[in-house]
């Protein structure tokens, strides 16, 4: 890790000048309490558009999964023979550049290809563009707290080894705080609206300490079902794109490049794949690179090793090689399928089927 911690890092620690942010966190958690009232009696105006909505988000800022969990979904949609679009704020993308697309937007691209993209801070208008554009289902990527546009499923991700955002620090528990104290962006209660929670990387916590999390949700959200899903590596590239075997980095030394939500995460997923990490530079989610990032990594016999999100920014800067990886559900497949079934119909499909009658009636 850089010798500068990252922002959640300094959050993590306790004590000092810190604790004076619990205040300012205690009223942001009472203005999104407020807000939550404000749209469950109606007081804020909530849109409805041509298109069933599925909304994948989560409780706190930072990395839960949600970029493979929401591929995932496509590829689900598009089993089940609907043409689903992709509709996200677009944080960190270059505004001036022809294109408006930030890292995961040119991952989703490259990887399901043909996928309708929107990103736009205005979500009602973005996902208005899609139903132009003739989707079946719109994903809204990290819309849990966004919620002027109406949805039909609420899917709320959990990470196992940061459940409340933070990581723990040694052996106290994680601190739990709405922003600026904590990274959580509602209080753990908001849990109770959503319609299923998926608790991701549930192969990186204890049996004991899961079961307690597990309870600790149930709680939180008494009556929604939990599902269960882990992050798989499932390909690696070499620099000039050729694949390898995942065995390959069995023994080998290599340095890794991370600018991830949970780069500890990203780091034990490799660490599990039987490599040694020489250095994991480790820079702010989203972050852009440039030349001096790169200095010194992939040295001698050292792959330099990134994610498939990272290796997008990476192009034209380094030769790195790519991990990928996909996330699994563990347990709860027939729960998502069950909640997928009850999506109500699109116009553009109602129409599509429609036609179909009409051409062959």
């Amino acid at each position: 890790m850089p010798a500068c911690a990252r922002f959640d890092q300094r959050l993590a620690r306790r004590g000092g000048t810190l604790e004076l942010l619990h205040l300012p966190a205690a009223l942001f958690a009472g203005l999104a309490r407020l807000r939550a009232v404000g749209y469950e009696r109606g007081w804020l105006p909530c849109e409805r558009v041509d298109a069933p909505v599925i909304s994948v988000g989560n409780l706190s800022a930072g990395g839960t999964g949600k970029t493979p969990f929401v591929a995932m979904l496509v590829r689900e949609l598009a089993r089940r023979g609907l043409r689903a679009g992709i509709l996200s704020r677009g944080y960190g993308a270059e505004r001036g550049a022809a294109r408006h697309e930030n890292d995961e937007a040119r991952w989703f691209a490259r990887a399901l290809e043909g996928v309708e993209l929107v990103q736009d801070p205005q979500r009602v208008r973005g996902a208005r563009e899609l139903v132009a554009r003739g989707v079946d289902v719109i994903v809204l990527d990290d819309g849990f707290q966004h919620r002027r546009l109406a949805r039909d499923l609420d899917l709320v991700l959990v990470d196992a080894t940061r459940p409340w955002g933070l990581p723990a620090q040694g052996d106290a528990p994680a601190v739990r705080a709405c922003l600026p104290r904590g990274l959580l962006r509602e209080p753990p209660t908001a849990l109770a609206r959503a319609d299923a929670l998926v608790l991701t990387r549930t192969d990186q916590l204890a049996e004991a300490e899961l079961a307690r999390l597990r309870a600790e949700l149930a709680a939180l959200a008494p009556g929604r079902p939990i599902l269960a899903a882990v992050h798989r590596a499932r390909r690696l590239v070499d620099p000039a794109g050729r694949a390898l075997a995942l065995a390959e980095l069995a023994g080998r030394t290599v340095d890794l490049l991370s600018a991830l939500g949970n780069p500890e995460a990203f780091q034990r997923t490799v660490e599990g794949l039987g490599a040694r990490i020489g250095e994991h530079r480790v820079f702010p989610d989203h972050h852009r690179y440039v030349a001096a990032d790169l200095a010194g990594l992939g040295a001698g016999e050292r792959w330099l090793l990134t994610s498939e999100k990272d290796a997008v920014k990476l192009e034209g800067l380094a030769r790195a090689h790519v991990l990928g990886a996909e996330l699994e559900l563990l347990e709860g497949a027939a729960v998502l399928e069950a909640l997928l079934d009850a999506l109500p119909r699109a116009r553009a499909r109602i129409e599509r089927a429609a036609l179909h009658e009409g051409l062959h009636g």
